[in-house]
Order: structure tokens, then C-alpha cells, then sequence
């Protein structure tokens, strides 16, 4: 069964996947909705009927360096609470997402990612640590 990570932000999404066994985590793609929910869960649609054998979506939950949650942290929990409502069948979980955006720069620069990519492709490595994060707490 795989899973779906989401880096659920302002304008912008990444979604990542796990491989059929569960084993590794890949990015998808980011997705530009500026707000819009409704356009960004027509494309989880699409995604889900590509990737049927999916079973759990987790999402990454913004907090503060002293774990308390960030503003961004109630639009999150909304968007949760739409995806528990829309795909009851799913495990839908949230996960602790402190410093993966962080993490992802990290990796671009690493990669020497040109600059104008960046932008691009943050938040499908931030969803990518997202999904990784939750597959190393799974198997504790």
C-alpha cells in the first residue's frame, strides 16, 4: 500500500509518494491552487485514481521551533478535516513538518539547484522529507 505526503501551503503544494512496497519516498509535484481547495482536491482525485493502492495520507503540520503551532498551523487543520470528510476510507494523518522546508533547501543548494527551479520544486522536497518522516516513525 502507499502513502501520499503533502506540504500543504499558502499557494502552493508538494505531494510526494511512497513506491508500492512502502519503501521509499518519491516527489510527485507541486501544485499551484493559490488558496483554492477545491482545485487542489480535483487534483488529489486525480492522483488517487493514478495510485489506487494508496491507504494513507499525511500531512505535514507547521510548528514553531518550541512546538507550538504556527498561524499557518488552522488553515492546515481545515484542509485536514476536508480530506478526512472526503476520503473516509483513507487513513488521514499529520505530521510534525519542523524544518523540511529547511531541509529542502539544504538539498537544492547541495544539488546546486538553479535558482529560478527552486521555487518550483521546494515544496515537492519538503513533502518528500514529509512522507520520510512518517515512514521512519512507522517503523519505530
Amino acid at each position: 500500500m502507499r502513502t501520499i505526503g503533502i506540504d500543504y501551503g499558502d499557494a502552493r503544494v508538494g505531494i510526494a509518494i511512497t513506491d508500492a512496497l512502502g519503501i521509499t519516498a518519491q516527489g510527485l509535484e507541486t501544485i499551484s491552487y493559490n488558496g483554492n481547495d477545491k482545485i487542489l482536491l480535483k487534483k488529489l482525485d486525480e492522483i488517487l485514481e493514478k495510485y489506487p493502492d494508496t491507504d494513507t495520507i499525511v500531512v505535514g503540520m507547521p510548528f514553531n521551533m518550541n512546538g507550538t503551532k504556527t498561524a499557518r498551523a488552522e488553515a492546515t487543520e481545515k484542509f485536514i478535516h476536508k480530506l478526512k470528510c472526503k476520503y473516509n476510507k483513507l487513513k488521514i494523518e499529520d505530521i510534525d513538518e519542523r524544518l523540511t522546508t529547511v531541509a529542502a533547501h539544504k538539498t537544492m543548494n547541495f544539488l546546486d539547484v538553479n535558482k529560478n527551479k527552486k521555487r518550483k520544486i521546494v515544496d515537492t522536497i519538503s513533502a518528500m522529507y514529509i512522507l520520510e518522516t512518517y515512514m521512519n516513525r512507522k517503523k519505530k
